[in-house]
């Protein structure tokens, strides 16, 4: 009887302890990760350098395309502009002094210091258009890098910065303030 018993435990114990499930060694993170690319801030820098607008099309930005193409091309027009009456002018000027008489009866009636007074004034404007064309040439690019560059941080519904209300229950005033939450 004793060898049955022994017999019997040995038996259940050995089944017992190949009962048990092995345990899975989880290999790769059970998180869902995204792949970092580490050039593609540079990749959207370049394109938006060599074709304004591109490296906000890299970026799938596409409602930016009309704010750069309209940035610089309102330079551009503002800079033809003034070089167009500039050049007005700048004639005008040069036929006076040549002694020939101009066909405007506007440009008749002005004198050579104001004509030198409108070449300096469509001259300085030309010159800041020409600063916003590359202003804004510039801005492109970095706004492209930046998009680029924020893009790719991990955003999550667990990290919440929000503003807050607390009815103050000792003065019966608002608090405002700011809370950072972040979930598990």
């Amino acid at each position: 009887m004793q060898y049955q018993f022994i017999i019997l435990l040995l038996f259940f114990g050995v089944t017992s302890i190949f009962a048990q499930e092995k345990k899975q060694i989880i290999f790769k993170d059970s998180l869902n990760s995204e792949e970092i690319d580490p050039l593609r801030p540079a990749k959207a820098s370049f394109y938006s350098a060599i074709f304004p607008g591109l490296g906000q099309v890299y970026n799938k930005k596409y409602w930016k395309l009309p704010l750069v193409y309209g940035a610089i091309g309102t330079s551009v027009y503002f800079y033809m502009d003034s070089q167009k009456n500039y050049n007005v002018y700048r004639d005008e000027y040069k036929n006076r002094l040549a002694g020939n008489t101009s066909n405007s009866e506007y440009l008749n009636g002005l004198s050579d210091s104001q004509l030198i007074t409108a070449q300096k004034q469509f001259q300085r404007n030309r010159d800041l258009s020409a600063l916003f064309i590359v202003g804004f040439y510039v801005l492109n690019i970095i706004d492209a890098n930046i998009d680029a560059a924020l893009s790719q941080f991990n955003v999550s519904e667990k990290l919440a910065f929000k503003p807050i209300i607390n009815r103050n229950s000792i003065t019966l005033k608002n608090d405002f303030g700011f809370a950072l939450n972040y979930s598990f």
